[in-house]
């Protein structure tokens, strides 16, 4: 599946943000301003400034609407969620090539809230992967003691979990080490 490279960002960019919030014993990352203020950084979120409480509470909503279209079972309930989102953003697309990136779409309106300009784009770029077909890539990590969000962007649509170093190794270690118990039992 080609995915342009705005679409990736987007993609990524909501991944991270739903992989904020609290899960199992993790703590929600995303607990105040400067927390925020580190994700747009890292994020490279453009066009934002002035970041206050309503942007963390507002954010904090949009990453549990994101949530909501990545638990989704199909596409028929997954693209409404998505549609509210859009909409909600008030969504403007423009052509910009800001920042040493080549030509690529905002699809919020300048001026934008940070939540808002997640909203947008973010959901944007959850429209493609529906449009795509492709609304079973969007998965939660399969270990037991994890459920991070990720795209699954293998060729086969395999991958199980967030991460095959750390989730996926240890539960295969934990099966061969159980194998290994049972057999010398």
């Amino acid at each position: 599946m080609l995915i342009p490279h705005d679409t990736r960002i987007a993609l990524d960019t909501v991944v991270d943000l739903m992989n904020t919030a609290a899960q199992g014993d993790r703590e929600d990352t995303l607990a105040d301003l400067d927390a925020l203020r580190v994700f747009v950084r890292a994020h490279r979120i453009s066009g934002v400034s002035g970041l206050g409480a309503e942007d963390l509470r507002a954010v904090r909503e949009v990453r549990e609407r994101f949530a909501a279209v990545f638990s989704a079972p199909e596409a028929r309930i997954a693209a409404p969620l998505i549609n509210q989102l859009v909409a909600a953003a008030g969504t403007t697309p423009q052509l910009t090539d800001h920042d040493g990136y080549d030509w690529h779409v905002h699809y919020f309106a300048p001026g934008a809230s940070v939540a808002d300009h997640l909203a947008a784009d973010c959901g944007m770029a959850l429209a493609f992967i529906v449009v795509a077909g492709e609304r079973e890539r969007l998965r939660r990590c399969e270990a037991p003691d994890c459920g991070r969000a990720f795209v699954d962007l293998s060729r086969n649509r395999s991958r199980r979990y967030c991460d095959s170093r750390t989730c996926g190794n240890r539960l295969h270690v934990a099966a061969y080490r159980a194998r290994r118990k049972e057999a010398a039992g």
